[in-house]
């Protein structure tokens, strides 16, 4: 029997909840009606239908895709009534403390998110039932796998209910509304077209497009006019009304099973708040009507003591007794995830096995209690930062306290650091850990801070366990940690941490601290005349397919290739035609349309990737800087990554990246600096090696990819193939075969065999140390990089694909990985050297890049030294060596 997940439209929920029931109010005057209409709704889950799965969708805050496709989309909506709004935050709250789970993407709306779960269950084999009575859902009905249900009818609509209603299929009602408008939502239709008009053009042509196709055949001139007036809003109609399918929030099933704790009974306390006592009284006679258990309170692991400090005699003397060489563990908490806008709400701290303190210092609720003040706050953290601190995510506290107190903490340890370093392919975070390695449940944020909230908000003594136990469980896991590297012989790796990991952090945070400027004018400028690209292009793309559709559609698109111009193409899949880069790419000639698409896509990609945020988010402050954050942990070769915005995928050769790098650009008075390792994967290849050819090819500062060509192709040839030899150097180093090899150079398998043949006659001790890599992984499980570094494989569950793709990643994680140890260290000493020097600031890292700010009156005798730096900072067996430019903008150093 197939298994239901049931999807609640929340917000059409309670709003018919609201109107649909009298004018319920507590003692006090509150109003009830909806909240009594919602926990009766609960009450009755597996009387009125049983589910095997249940999600709330939730409308997300702020504009949606359809607000970009027109303007006035809800632009007339009535006010919505005050007793109305004061009763749907908490009936919104009372889900996830009920133990109920929601569904929410930004930029899209519930019925997006009802869409997308009907879809996905769909291909998991689930029956969906959609809580709803709202027409926009009737597009998703789908035999009886998909239906909707009434909850104040208690009756089941299905495709016949649709036909019977609308004298429509579902599969017909996006174009049925597109005829017809929503008045409710300021969707225009064909003005002058009804319901019945609608119908009879849906029942006799299938289609909008049909429609149009068949203009001519309408019978009705009235009818025609009508159509061929509103053409344009037919069709956007069409688009505002199709629900999205995009938002993939069901991956993980077991997160939406039924909960097992009795839910009504888990806000019993609020339920008495509000006079609703009579379902409480109904609950506990006779139960749910779905298996539930009575909540048990959560016991603290191992009688775990979290001490609350909210008054300063006592945090003094807990402060001063701790003893000189205690390890200590600090954690802070604050309003928000970003350190440059987050205020501290309180800290913690532990020293002993199975106590920790909890400070509270700005939580801001209606009856909050006596709290620490600032000074005495900061007075603590100074004393605090006296001993050996150990943190979880070290860089994000440093920031905090830094920006708020002025205070520098130092640190001992970083236990996500530490869990990197054991294991690069392993989750960081402190839940997975503990839960890792202690068995226990950690408690979670989302069960502390309500939705909308921050931590402020939250209740003192709630905020105590909560914080405490992040505390403690950090100096429980960096012990458990000392007993691993050990255990594994891995000291040299806790000795790198020491050496150089935790160091690097001050770097990064710093690099983001400093940001890098945004030339917002420019900005302008190109967000201007590429939307006007687009637009022209968006036309000869109609134009020359014969057809408008949603050009960002994979689905539209792929019909309008495959279908409507009859383009080649591989079988269709249950999703659909597949219109990715390789597919188009795979077409260029077929049809004049392929080339303006992917002109369209990458201007579309540069208009939503990178130039509208970046230009927002230059708009943010008057310097016009932008802070991206580095990802210290965020690639298991041990290269940087960074996100918001991503300042390392910015496409280097295309047109598009070279505008976008125009943008970035010094403070006055200053100029960008570039200093790029030349060619330090094969330097590297070259000291591991120690191939004799490759050596003294390095030492001798000759062309490595011309000398590699001579070798190859022989001296006649090889100015013109060595393009080709630097296909081969690189290809090698990512474990590249002949077969990627052909493709890259557009050449056969068997030829590029043969230039892999003569590149390893010719450097014959480069194969012997590629095989060696791939062998010690194998045998060991690990690889190493030239820092000691390790990257864990696990061979022997890996299937032979698998294997063949871990050898790969351990070539090149030898190469990139070692590249991203000396880089490191560059930057480390640097930093060192230039912390507190204003005429120069490290700004960003790109794999084998560094980018400087630096004054320009000064900048060469600057650069003379970080050159100095950068080509000395490890001796290996052939020189380091750095490529030096200097610009007015970041693309000015290319």
């Amino acid at each position: 029997m197939k298994k239901t997940i049931t999807v609640i439209d929340t917000f059409g929920f309670l709003f018919r909840s609201y109107f649909a029931l009298p004018p319920l109010r507590s003692k006090e005057g509150f109003p009830t009606g909806l909240l009594t209409g919602f926990i009766n709704f609960i009450a009755n889950i597996g009387k009125d239908f049983q589910t095997d799965y249940i999600v709330f969708a939730l409308d997300a805050k702020g504009n949606t895709f359809r607000n970009e496709l027109y303007d006035n989309y809800k632009a007339q909506r009535p006010d919505v009534p005050e007793d109305l709004l004061k009763q749907l935050p908490i009936a919104i709250s009372w889900i996830e403390q009920m133990g109920f789970k929601t569904a929410i993407r930004t930029g899209f709306e519930a019925d997006d998110i009802v869409a997308s779960i009907a879809h996905d269950a769909k291909q998991k084999g689930l029956e969906v039932r959609i809580v709803s009575h709202d027409k926009d859902l009737y597009q998703l009905i789908e035999d009886d796998t998909i239906y909707l249900f009434d909850p104040t009818k208690r009756v089941v609509i299905n495709e016949a209910k649709c036909l019977e209603k609308y004298g429509v299929h579902p599969s017909q009602f996006t174009d049925y509304q597109s005829l017809l408008g929503d008045s409710a939502d300021n969707i225009p239709g064909v003005k002058g077209i009804g319901a019945k008009t609608a119908e009879a053009l849906i029942q006799q042509f299938g289609t909008l497009e049909n429609i149009y196709a068949n203009l001519e055949n309408i019978e009705k001139k009235r009818w025609k006019t009508l159509l061929e007036e509103s053409r344009e809003m037919a069709f956007l109609s069409k688009q505002l009304v199709t629900l999205s399918r995009d938002c993939h929030v069901i991956d993980d099933l077991d997160n939406f099973i039924l909960p097992a704790e009795n839910p009504i009974l888990k806000i019993s306390d609020i339920l008495i708040k509000y006079d609703m006592s009579k379902i409480l009284d109904r609950v506990n006679k006779n139960g749910m009507s779905f298996k539930t258990q009575i909540p048990k309170e959560v016991q603290k692991q191992e009688n775990m003591e979290f001490i609350l400090l909210d008054n300063e005699n006592s945090l003094s003397l807990v402060i001063n007794t701790i003893p000189r060489d205690a390890i200590v563990s600090f954690d802070t908490e604050t309003t928000d995830i970003d350190v440059r806008n987050a205020k501290i709400v309180g800290f913690s701290f532990a020293y002993e096995e199975n106590k920790a303190y909890y400070v509270p210092i700005a939580h801001s609720y209606l009856g909050v209690a006596a709290q620490i003040s600032n000074e005495a706050a900061r007075q603590a953290i100074i004393q605090l930062n006296r001993h050996k601190l150990v943190l979880q995510n070290f860089k994000y506290d440093y920031e905090i306290i830094k920006n708020n107190f002025e205070i520098e903490l130092k640190l001992y340890a970083d236990t996500m650091i530490l869990s990197w370093l054991l294991d690069t392919n392993e989750k960081v975070g402190l839940d997975y850990q503990i839960n890792k390695y202690f068995n226990h449940k950690m408690i979670a944020f989302k069960d502390v801070v309500k939705k909308g909230e921050d931590f402020s908000n939250v209740d003192i003594l709630n905020a105590c366990d909560y914080a405490a136990e992040d505390a403690l469980m950090t100096l429980k896991l960096f012990n458990k940690q000392l007993e691993l590297f050990k255990e594994k012989n891995s000291e040299e790796l806790l000795q790198l941490a020491f050496d150089l990991e935790f160091d690097f952090i001050y770097v990064l945070a710093d690099m983001e601290n400093n940001g890098i400027k945004i030339d917002v004018n420019l900005l302008k400028e190109l967000k201007e005349t590429n939307y006007k690209y687009i637009q022209e292009l968006t036309t000869k793309i109609y134009e020359t397919s014969g057809v408008e559709f949603n050009i960002n559609s994979p689905k539209q698109l792929g019909v309008v290739l495959f279908e409507t111009l009859a383009l080649p193409t591989a079988k269709k899949t249950k999703t659909g035609y597949s219109t990715d880069e390789a597919v188009l790419n795979g077409l260029f000639d077929a049809h004049s349309v392929i080339p303006l698409l992917l002109n369209y896509r990458e201007a579309y990609k540069l208009q939503s990737t990178y130039i509208e945020p970046l230009l927002e988010l230059g708009l943010k402050n008057e310097d016009n800087r932008i802070h991206t954050s580095f990802l210290h942990t965020g690639t298991a070769t041990g290269r940087l990554s960074s996100k918001n915005p991503n300042l390392q995928n910015i496409p280097v050769k295309s047109e598009a990246g070279s505008q976008i790098r125009s943008a970035f650009i010094p403070k006055d008075g200053y100029t960008l600096v570039g200093i790029d390792y030349s060619q330090i994967e094969l330097r590297l290849l070259a000291h591991f090696s120690k191939d004799e050819a490759l050596v003294d090819a390095f030492n001798n500062d000759l062309d490595i990819h011309y000398q590699t060509a001579v070798k190859i192709f022989g001296e006649d040839e090889a100015k013109e193939k060595r393009s080709i030899a630097k296909s081969i150097n690189f290809g090698l180093l990512y474990g590249m075969g002949s077969k990627k090899l052909g493709d890259t150079l557009g050449i056969s398998s068997k030829e590029a065999k043969i230039y892999i043949e003569s590149y390893f006659k010719a450097f014959k001790s480069v194969k012997d140390y590629l095989k060696s890599i791939e062998e010690s992984a194998h045998v060991n499980g690990y690889i190493k990089t030239l820092l000691n570094r390790k990257r864990l494989f696990n061979f022997e569950s890996a299937n032979a694909m698998l294997k063949a793709a871990y050898l790969r990643e351990a070539v090149n994680t030898m190469f990139q990985g070692s590249a991203a140890d000396l880089i490191k260290l560059s930057m480390v000493k640097i930093h060192k050297k230039y912390k507190n020097n204003d005429n120069m600031r490290m700004l960003l890292q790109i794999h084998d890049e560094l980018i400087f700010e630096v004054k320009e009156d000064i900048a060469d005798e600057i650069i003379i030294d970080l050159k100095e730096i950068m080509e000395n900072i490890y001796e290996l067996n052939v020189p380091l060596k750095v490529s030096i430019a200097k610009g007015k903008s970041w693309q000015k150093l290319k």
